[in-house]
This record gives C-alpha cells, structure tokens and sequence, in this order.
C-alpha cells in the first residue's frame, strides 16, 4: 500500500510522517531528497 501525505504549508504533513516513522512505517520524504 502507498500512502501520499499532501497539504499546504503548516497543515501537519511533517507531524503525520513523523507519525508514521515512530510506529515503523517506511517514509520517503520529498523535502529530504530535494
């Protein structure tokens, strides 16, 4: 399953993939590949 994460400028999208990360999940952060 794949998930996309999108929003506007402080609507939380980082909150959530850190979310993610703490309970395991594999994220790929387009910010951090820029």
């Amino acid at each position: 399953m794949t998930v996309v994460i999108t929003g506007g400028i402080g609507s939380g999208k980082s909150a959530v993939s850190n979310h993610f990360e703490s309970l395991g999940v594999p994220v790929i952060d387009a910010d951090r590949l820029a």
